[in-house]
């Protein structure tokens, strides 16, 4: 790689980390007054417990900033770097969702970003994913099975749409099995023997 194109690269992975330590939920809590949403509930301060705990606007906004937030992402990604690095950019903002510098290093589980970052690269496997996530809802009642279908047609989606480099498939295939891993409580919960 050369090396202005590594340094591209490096200052836009950082700066998407960056960018996903920014928690809308534990600001909007703390600007309200509230508590701190991930001493409550699921302890994840993503849409789906905003929702049990402050109901359906704001479990709207939090979900609308993530999204946002993850396409001005990916569209600078998408503008400055090849296509095949974008993905990892992706993972770069997953990081920082799950891992944010400036919440103490425990965040969200990185569904909604990817979900906008994914809206940016390839709106229709986006749409694709969001569907999927309602289908999956239906089926089985439980958010974190609706992420993991969605999900998995993102990374599809993103690799299918980017074109045939194994290393953009390397990159989505990493992110979605980040998020995954991110839900072990919800996998272990349910399979695992543990009530």
């Amino acid at each position: 790689m050369h090396a202005s194109r590594l340094l591209t690269f490096t200052v836009l992975f950082v700066s998407a980390y960056a960018a996903g330590s920014v928690n809308f939920s534990i600001l909007a809590f703390r600007f309200t007054g509230r508590d701190d949403p991930r001493r409550h509930g699921s302890g994840n301060p993503g849409a789906t417990n905003v929702y049990r705990q402050a109901g359906l606007g704001w479990a709207a906004a939090v979900l609308l900033l993530d999204v946002g937030r993850a396409v001005g992402v990916a569209l600078v990604a998408q503008s400055l770097l090849p296509f095949w690095q974008v993905p990892w950019v992706g993972l770069g903002l997953i990081l920082g969702n799950r891992f944010p510098c400036f919440h103490g290093f425990k965040g969200g589980k990185g569904v909604a970003n990817y979900l906008g970052f994914t809206l940016a690269v390839t709106p229709v496997w986006a749409a694709v994913g969001a569907l999927a996530w309602g289908a999956a809802h239906l089926i089985w009642r439980a958010p974190f099975m609706s992420s993991f279908a969605m999900v998995i047609i993102l990374a599809y989606g993103t690799t299918h749409d980017l074109g045939t480099d194994w290393r953009a498939a390397v990159g989505a295939a990493v992110t979605a099995l980040f998020i995954v891993a991110c839900h072990h409580d919800n996998i272990r919960q349910r399979w695992g023997g543990k009530q």
